[in-house]
C-alpha cells in the first residue's frame, strides 16, 4: 500500500491450464496477495498458492458462455479492493494482454490512478502448440507466426477485422498461423483461407485444453479438420494451428506420450509434504490435483518432550516412525540449547528410508528398520533383539497408534515413554466445492492416500460422495483403514515410499491401458 493509503493491483497471467507453467514471479506475488479476482480456467492449484486468509472472488464463465461477472463488475471489483487498500491479483488465464481483456482492466485503473504491474504468463497459442509437438517456428519451414482470434468484440461484426486474404497469403509463404477462440467458428475461419488462396492440404491441427489432462490433439488439413475435429469430439477450450509447422508434431509428439498423460489423480498428503509426490506424478504426465486434508502442528503441550529431551541419557533407544517426528525432535532440541551428541549412547530405529535419511541429514545412523515401511512392522523388527529391561523414547504424533508400545512392553520393555513432536489436523477447507464437483462429474480418477487420517478427513470434508472415487495407499495399514471407510482400494504399494507408490501408480494405469488395448 502507498501513501495514499491506495492498494496495488497485479495483472497475472496464469498460464493455460497446467499450474506449474505459472512463472516465479506470479507465484510470489500471488502468495502475497489479499484478494484474489480470477478466471475460469485458473487450477485449484494455483488458489491454493494464495494465503488462507485471502479473499477468492471467482469472476469467470457460466455454461453458455456467460460471463459470471461482466467486464465492467470486475473492473469495479479491482477498484473497490485497491482503494480500501488491498494487495488485489487479477489472476487471468494464459497472458493478460494476449486476448485477455488485460488492457482494457490496465485502463480502468490507470484511469483510477491506481498502481499496477503486469506478470505475463505463457500464453496458450505457444504453449497449445508446444505441449502437441508443434514448433510454431522453424528455420527451415516456418520463418514467423501470427496471433489470430476467432471471435472478436461484440462492437464488430464477425470476423470483419481479421485480414484473411493477409492471413492466407502469409501461411502459404512459411508462416505459422494460431487461431484461439475459434471452435464455433472453425468451419467458416478454414473457408476463409481456402477462399482468400490457402491450400486446402495445407497442415491443420486443433488442440483441446492444451497442457491438462484433458488435452487431445487432431491433425488433419485446412480442408478436413472440421471434420475431423467433429469426428473426434473436439470441445473448447482450444487453439487451432495452421501452417507447414504442423506437420512435424507425428514425429515430436511428447506430452501425450506420457505413461500417465490423461490421468486425473487427487493427492491429500499434507500441503508441505504433497509437492514431493505431485511432481513425481505429474513428470510422468499425470494432472494432479492436490486437497489436503491433513496438516502438521504444534502439539498442545511440548511438556512431555521436552521432560525426555532434559534426559536424553537415561534411553536405551530412541524411535522414529515418521520423518515429521524427526524434525520436529531435532528442532525442540535445538531450541533448549541441546544437541545429537546426548543421543551418543541410545540407538536408533526408523520406520522406513524417508525418515532414516531425515536421521541421517542430522548426522545420526539407523541401527534398525524393518522390511516393511510401517509401525507394526517396525515392532516386529525387534523381534530378533532382547530388548528386555531396556527403556523406549518414542516421539510421533500427538494420537498415535499403540500396537508399537504394546508389542515392545510384552517383549520385555522396560519401559516405552511416548511423547508428542507434533499432531495432526484437518486444514482449513479451500477448494473443498470444487472437488465435490469433480467427483460429481467423474473428473478424477484416482485418489491418492498416505495415511489412515488423509481418508478419514476427505470423508469430512468432501462428503460420502469420496467413497465413489478409486483409492491408491501407500501401504497395509492405511489400505485397511480405507476399505473400512468403504474406498475401493485398487492399488497398495508394495514399498511403502513415495518413490515406490509412485511406481505403483505407474503400474496400475499401464495394465488399465493394456487390458484396454486387449479389449478393444
Amino acid at each position: 500500500m502507498d501513501k495514499s493509503g491506495v492498494g496495488k493491483v497485479w495483472l497475472v497471467g496464469a498460464g493455460p491450464g497446467a499450474p506449474e507453467l505459472i512463472t516465479v514471479r506470479g507465484a510470489k506475488v500471488l502468495s502475497q496477495a489479499q484478494v484474489v479476482i480470477y478466471d475460469h480456467l485458473v487450477s485449484d492449484e494455483l488458489l491454493n498458492l494464495a494465503p488462507s486468509d485471502a479473499e477468492l472472488i471467482y469472476a469467470g464463465k457460466r455454461g453458455g458462455g456467460q460471463l459470471a461477472l461482466t467486464q465492467q463488475e470486475i473492473n469495479r471489483l479491482i477498484l473497490e479492493h485497491a482503494r480500501a487498500g488491498k494487495r488485489v491479483v487479477r489472476l487471468k488465464g494464459g497472458d493478460p494482454l494476449i486476448f485477455g481483456r488485460g488492457g482494457e482492466e490496465m485502463l480502468a485503473l490507470a484511469q483510477a490512478g491506481v498502481e499496477f504491474e503486469v506478470v505475463p504468463g505463457v500464453t496458450s497459442p505457444i504453449a497449445a502448440a508446444a505441449f502437441a509437438g508443434i514448433p510454431v517456428t522453424h528455420r527451415d519451414i516456418g520463418s514467423f507466426v501470427a496471433f489470430v482470434t476467432g471471435h472478436e468484440g461484440e462492437a464488430k461484426p464477425s470476423n470483419a477485422g481479421v485480414p484473411w486474404r493477409e492471413l492466407a497469403a502469409a501461411a502459404s509463404h512459411g508462416g505459422t498461423l494460431v487461431l484461439l477462440m475459434a471452435t464455433a467458428r472453425m468451419e467458416q475461419v478454414m473457408n476463409n483461407l481456402v477462399e482468400f488462396g490457402l491450400a486446402a492440404s495445407t497442415p491443420a491441427a486443433i488442440v483441446q485444453s492444451a497442457t491438462t489432462a484433458a488435452q487431445k490433439t487432431v491433425l488433419a488439413t485446412v480442408g478436413t479438420l472440421h471434420r475431423a475435429a467433429t469426428e473426434a469430439g473436439i470441445k473448447a477450450p482450444t487453439v487451432i494451428i495452421v501452417g507447414q509447422c504442423v506437420a512435424m508434431a507425428e514425429r515430436l509428439s511428447w506430452f501425450e506420450e506420457r505413461p500417465l498423460f490423461g490421468r486425473r489423480i487427487l493427492v491429500t498428503r499434507a500441503r508441505d509434504k504433497a509437492a514431493v509426490l505431485a511432481d513425481r506424478l505429474v513428470e510422468l504426465g499425470a494432472q494432479v490435483t492436490s486437497l489436503p486434508t491433513i496438516e502438521i502442528a504444534e502439539p498442545d503441550s511440548y511438556a512431555a518432550l521436552d521432560d525426555a529431551l532434559s534426559r536424553l541419557g537415561e534411553f536405551d533407544w530412541v524411535v522414529f516412525t515418521s520423518p515429521v517426528g524427526v524434525e520436529r525432535f531435532m528442532a525442540r532440541l535445538s531450541l533448549l540449547n541441546r544437541d545429537v551428541r546426548e543421543l551418543a549412547k541410545a540407538r536408533i530405529a526408523a520406520v522406513g528410508p524417508a525418515t532414516a535419511e531425515r536421521l541421517k541429514a542430522y548426522g545420526l545412523r539407523t541401527d534398525v528398520m524393518p522390511a516393511e515401511f510401517h509401525s507394526e512392522a517396525l515392532a516386529h523388527a525387534f523381534a530378533e533383539r532382547d530388548v528386555r529391561g531396556q527403556r523406549f523414547l518414542l516421539p510421533r504424533a500427538q494420537v498415535a497408534g499403540q500396537m508399537l508400545p504394546k508389542l515392545l512392553l510384552e517383549r520385555g520393555a522396560k519401559s516405552v515413554v511416548q511423547v508428542a513432536a507434533y499432531k495432526t489436523q484437518k486444514p482449513a477447507a479451500r477448494g473443498v466445492a470444487r472437488i465435490g464437483e469433480a467427483i460429481d462429474a467423474g473428473e478424477l480418477d484416482l485418489v491418492v492416500f498416505t495415511s489412515p487420517s488423509t481418508a478419514t478427513n476427505l470423508i469430512e470434508m468432501v462428503g460420502p460422495k469420496a467413497l465413489a472415487l478409486d483409492a491408491a495407499a501407500i501401504g497395509p495399514v492405511t489400505a485397511a483403514a480405507c476399505r473400512k471407510l468403504g474406498f475401493n482400494v485398487v492399488l497398495e504399494a508394495r514399498e511403502h515410499t513415495i518413490p515406490g507408490l509412485t511406481r505403483a501408480i505407474q503400474d496400475y494405469f499401464e495394465r488399465l491401458k493394456g487390458k484396454s488395448s486387449s479389449q478393444s
